[in-house]
């Protein structure tokens, strides 16, 4: 089933920029409100009296209920449009926050933050940022930049303005707070967002399962899974590790913001350099640089050092992901985005279902966090070396369909 679309003759105009703009507002609310649960993450530990396993699995139930349910959402915005999908989640994303600061028991929240909002996310994201490329042909790079930037901004400026809320009125009231602001900006994108015009000349390429059987994906989504696992081990231990050293509540959490900013800026320029280096080839000194900056946080305990490490893990983790679906329409065509960049972030549930969890488990038997950021390490660099084989120019198995 096809879904109706506008005419061609308007890509790249005014109505293709307000597509990117409902992307970059469905990045900034889905991942600036998912990864302030670094700021949480103490109060909720301290008013539960849980682990720092139990605890970080609330936040691994989030990412993985997200990533796996995005290939869901993904394959319905392909087949009814992205619109009902987005909505969809601006009702189910501000509602499962709201009822989150009712609860009373921490599984209970693993069902309300966890499979609710993980839902609610998926379907407001994943719709929003595969349409883009479809919008665009000579500035797509730039545009998925611009895209991808409002989930850098939502953590520069969401974790700070939940530590304040939580600081001042609590973590339940912060949950109010956020989950009515999401709703309202959310139901902006699903007004804004359009499926992209098909263009005739577009071959009909390869389905969804044979594509996830083919070489490049493979090798894309191996290292994604790894890199990833070890890029959620700041995400939630970050914070409380600056804490831990003598960092106010509030400067423990701006270290999220700043990682954040820093990827906004991996994000916007990437246009004009993915043209000179390639796309792919850019994508491969991104993982490197998120392997290589957790070294940093080994080395230098310090507000500094960590603020250091976080702005070249910021850098990396920026143009990764501004660039993944790029690489994605390069090797496996329009068609079928939605499905496809759904099935991709699968891999990010598993990673984030394991980074987490792991590393807080290694911290709670090894008392020490040094282990922690040893495994966050070596992940991240086992993402790089996975992705070495990957070729600019993919042959056979990975062919771009009509190449």
């Amino acid at each position: 089933m096809s879904v109706a679309v506008p005419n061609p003759a308007i890509t790249e105009q005014g109505r293709a920029w307000l597509v990117v703009a409902a992307a970059f507002i469905g990045g900034f609310v889905v991942f600036g409100v998912m990864y302030s649960f670094g700021a949480f993450f103490m109060a909720m530990v301290r008013e539960f009296d849980a682990s720092r396993t139990a605890a970080s699995g609330f936040f691994s139930a989030t990412g993985c209920a997200f990533y796996i349910l995005g290939a869901g959402a993904g394959h319905l915005a392909d087949r009814w449009g992205p619109r009902i999908v987005v909505a969809t989640g601006a009702v189910v994303m501000g509602g499962s926050l709201v009822l989150t600061a009712f609860i009373e028991h921490l599984w209970v929240g693993y069902l309300t933050y966890g499979v609710g909002m993980g839902l609610g996310a998926a379907c407001a994201y994943v719709p929003t940022l595969s349409v883009v490329g479809g919008w665009f042909t000579r500035r797509r790079a730039t545009a998925l930049g611009i895209a991808a930037a409002g989930t850098g901004c939502g953590m520069l400026a969401v974790p700070p303005l939940s530590a304040a809320l939580i600081e001042s009125y609590g973590w339940r009231q912060a949950d109010i707070v956020l989950g009515i602001g999401s709703s309202v900006l959310l139901a902006f994108c699903a007004l804004a967002v359009l499926a992209p015009p098909v263009r005739a000349a577009e071959p009909a390429g390869r389905t969804p399962s044979h594509v996830i059987r083919s070489r490049p994906f493979v090798l894309l989504y191996l290292s994604w899974v790894l890199a990833t696992t070890g890029l959620f081990v700041p995400f939630v231990f970050l914070p409380a590790f600056a804490q831990a050293h003598g960092a106010s509540d509030i400067a423990a959490a701006s270290l999220l913001s700043l990682l954040g900013g820093a990827s906004v800026l991996g994000r916007v320029g990437i246009g004009s350099l993915a043209e000179k280096m390639g796309s792919v080839r850019l994508f491969k000194t991104g993982v490197l640089v998120m392997g290589a900056s957790y070294v940093l946080w080994l080395a230098s305990p310090g507000y500094v050092g960590l603020a250091v490490f976080a702005v070249l893990l910021g850098l990396g983790y920026g143009v990764r992901i501004a660039l993944l679906p790029s690489v994605l329409i390069d090797f496996f065509g329009l068609r079928n985005q939605g499905a496809i960049l759904g099935m991709f972030f699968t891999a990010s549930g598993i990673a984030t279902l394991l980074g987490a969890l792991v590393a807080g488990a290694i911290v709670d038997h090894t008392g020490s966090d040094r282990w922690g950021i040893v495994f966050a390490l070596a992940m991240g660099l086992a993402g790089f070396v996975a992705i070495l084989p990957l070729k600019a120019h993919a042959d056979g198995d990975g062919r771009h369909p009509g190449q």
